[in-house]
């Protein structure tokens, strides 16, 4: 099992200015490999895939460039730039290995066929992390302090303490509106795997059913406010705003103002993936090894152009919640199971009939005598589908 640590580092001035600098040139080297694949690919494409060899004078193809080849190509960016023999290996190796996965998931997709937009280049302060992909050993990180390869020890604020049982895999230096941090990709070699072999039942599933409203409704009723940390810091984040278009481009007031915009828009998105932690936990904590919810496609509900609370829905983050519920369940034995929204608002939760509802109807009233809030009834149906049978 593979999870992340992440510290927040005190650098000294001399580590922050070597950092920076670092990151500037893995900025240039992925603008130039990228352009390295862009270059290729508008030259040796062609709509046309034969032609006479009579008429026509065909040209060689260029070898086209890949993760190895452009490896490769390392020693001789070195030897015409030696500002990179400064850099260590493998973190320039991983610029390339960034390349590589961005550029050919633009071209064939990820492993489930998703494609995904063509790659741009890194504008100025845009590439912000650093991978070291070589490992640490225990005796690397000596009290508050962790050795990294051709920068010596940086300290770092070690609030959790890594165990014994963990193998140190990677680490990545980024930076981010409030500082510098590190993550340690860790890996649990007492865990082999996440699967399990435990069946969802009416005991160990609880079905909860997102909202705006309500963060969430679970199938025994119980709610979750919203907590709308985008919306509560909206007035600020206007003020901030404000100001930012009113400093000169280029200037130091400028950059003051961007970092603290930046740092608000932080502030928001830790507060929020807190919530969401907290909930997820605290699902857990009352038995609970299966989380059943509607799969939903919220990206599509967000851009639609009838919607009106694209806004509310971006704010909740039921995306990211939903991936760490998911995880936590998988890591106390069970798992997330998607189930299909399909009338899960309309049809009864005990009989199975269907009953129509507006969206301003917030109540569902059944012939068979069930009545339930709208949100309850549909968690509840969410439930039963993952179970397999309908608990009367």
């Amino acid at each position: 099992m593979r999870i992340t640590y992440q510290y927040r580092l005190r650098l000294t001035q001399k580590q922050i200015d070597t950092f920076e600098h670092w990151l500037e040139l893995c900025r240039r080297q992925y603008n130039y490999r990228l352009a390295e694949r862009f270059n290729w690919w508008e030259q040796n494409r062609c709509d046309v895939n034969r032609c006479s060899i009579v008429c026509c004078s065909i040209a060689p193809l260029k070898d086209q460039p890949n993760r190895w080849s452009q490896q490769k190509d390392l020693a001789n960016t070195k030897a015409l730039f030696p500002e990179y023999k400064e850099l260590p290996l493998h973190t320039l190796q991983n610029v390339i290995a960034r390349v590589d996965k961005t550029y050919t998931r633009w071209l064939k997709g990820d492993k489930n066929g998703k494609k995904s937009g063509r790659p741009r280049f890194k504008g100025k302060g845009r590439y912000r992390s650093l991978t070291f992909p070589d490992p640490i050993k225990p005796e690397h990180i000596q009290g508050k302090f962790i050795q990294l390869p051709k920068i010596g020890k940086v300290k770092a604020i070690l609030h959790r303490p890594i165990l014994d049982d963990f193998k140190i895999k990677t680490a990545t230096v980024t930076r981010k509106a409030d500082g510098w941090y590190i993550g340690l990709s860790l890996e649990d070699m007492t865990v082999p795997s996440l699967k399990t072999d435990a069946i969802p039942t009416p005991d160990n599933t609880v079905g909860i059913d997102m909202g705006l409203k309500f963060f969430l409704v679970t199938s025994d009723g119980e709610e979750v406010a919203i907590p709308q940390y985008y919306r509560k810091s909206q007035k600020r984040l206007k003020r901030l705003q404000r100001q930012l278009s009113r400093k000169q481009k280029g200037s130091k007031r400028r950059a003051l103002a961007v970092k603290r915009v930046a740092k608000l828009h932080q502030k928001v998105a830790n507060q929020r993936r807190d919530f969401h932690y907290k909930t997820a936990l605290w699902l857990l904590s009352k038995g609970y090894k299966f989380i059943a919810y509607e799969h939903l496609n919220i990206i599509g509900l967000a851009r639609s152009r009838r919607s009106r609370l694209a806004k509310s829905i971006l704010d909740a983050g039921w995306g990211q919640f939903l991936a760490i519920a998911s995880l936590k369940a998988a890591n106390a034995g069970g798992a997330g199971l998607p189930q299909n929204s399909h009338k899960s608002t309309i049809e009864c939760s005990d009989c199975g009939q269907d009953v129509p509802k507006t969206l301003a109807d917030r109540w569902h009233n059944c012939q068979c005598g069930a009545s339930y809030d709208r949100d309850h009834n549909a968690a509840r149906n969410i439930k039963h589908r993952a179970v397999g049978h309908r608990v009367l």
